[in-house]
């Protein structure tokens, strides 16, 4: 996030990193990257970190659920992370458990706090992989990730393949008829909605006749991470990396695909030649449309019921969106 969270200040970020990981912090600066947590670099010492914080109550992924629930998600993704990292999967970029072996810290009731070790790395920009070496060292990282077993598939959740906001995005189709003046975003989401109501109802019909057919082949679920894009990697010495656990379910391994899929078709094949299993043409469509889906009910839900205003990034819809990005984010 490039905004700092109003209500959570940097010495009460360093005083829960140095009590709850007893780390002795000497400087912490905000980081503004990402998108959807806050971060901050800090030095203990001579060692960098990386915290990470999640704000459990207006975080953007599923407004609507309890931060009793969010927390509980949150920490089964990242211990199953914990877990990978502790069988031996050095690509997996874990979180360090507190000194009393908990995952995560909850401050003030709202925020979830994770302190990661600093990745010395090249990192990368949202976006399609900028060559087919870096891609394929991830389809190299996703093969040993869904062949994983043991105590990280135990830890994490299964995908129940609903998507966050929909009753919201519902609820605000039944309300075309007024003007949405939440902010500056309201408007223009509600006449873009109004115009392509028809082509979301056929979107919805279809996905929720793939997520049936998903949810019956439960032979087909492996350890997915959930957004295997580029953004989420770093190039280290040793090799690429895997950052942002946060969305680990245990799920079909097309979760994983079919991003990479619409990137470059040819890493299918790729995949198929090193794992048992080839891929389904009709679970990478369920995930292209569960990405879409969830984008645009999100947006909708954060224009229409919340105050907003323009800031750092503009965020626009276009109807059909491009399958493989959803509502766009360009800077303003």
């Amino acid at each position: 996030m490039f905004t700092r969270p109003a209500d959570l200040a940097d010495d009460v970020v360093s005083a829960v990193v140095q009590n709850a990981w007893e780390l002795t912090i000497r400087r912490i600066d905000y980081a503004p990257v990402g998108f959807g947590s806050y971060h901050w670099y800090a030095w203990a010492d001579e060692d960098p970190w990386f915290v990470t914080v999640d704000d459990l109550v207006t975080g953007r992924s599923d407004l609507g659920t309890s931060p009793a629930e969010r927390a509980r998600r949150l920490a089964a993704a990242l211990l199953s992370a914990r877990a990978l990292r502790d069988q031996g999967l050095a690509f997996v970029v874990a979180p360090m458990p507190t000194a009393d072996g908990r995952i995560l810290q909850i401050v003030q009731e709202r925020w979830a706090m994770t302190v990661y070790p600093f990745v010395d790395g090249h990192s990368h920009q949202w976006g399609a992989y900028s060559s087919n070496a870096d891609r394929r060292a991830v389809l190299e990282l996703l093969v040993a990730l869904h062949e994983i077993s043991g105590t990280a598939r135990d830890v994490a959740i299964q995908d129940d393949f609903a998507i966050p906001h929909r009753d919201d995005l519902f609820s605000s189709i039944a309300d075309l008829s007024t003007t949405w003046t939440e902010g500056p975003y309201g408007e223009p989401a509600r006449q873009l909605v109004d115009r392509h109501v028809a082509s979301l109802d056929d979107r919805f019909t279809r996905y929720d006749r793939l997520a049936v057919s998903a949810a019956g082949e439960a032979e087909r679920m492996v350890l997915t991470h959930g957004e295997p894009h580029a953004a989420n990697t770093i190039n280290t010495g040793s090799g690429m990396v895997l950052i942002d656990w946060d969305t680990a379910l245990i799920a079909p391994r097309e979760r994983d695909l079919w991003s990479l899929a619409l990137e470059e078709p040819a890493s299918l094949h790729h995949y198929a030649t090193k794992v048992s299993v080839p891929p389904m043409p009709e679970l990478l469509e369920l995930y292209r449309l569960r990405w879409d889906l969830t984008e645009i009910s999100l947006y909708v839900a954060l224009f229409r019921a919340t105050p907003h205003r323009h800031g750092r990034y503009t965020y626009c819809m276009e109807w059909p969106p491009p399958l493989s990005a959803g509502a766009q984010r360009t800077p303003s």
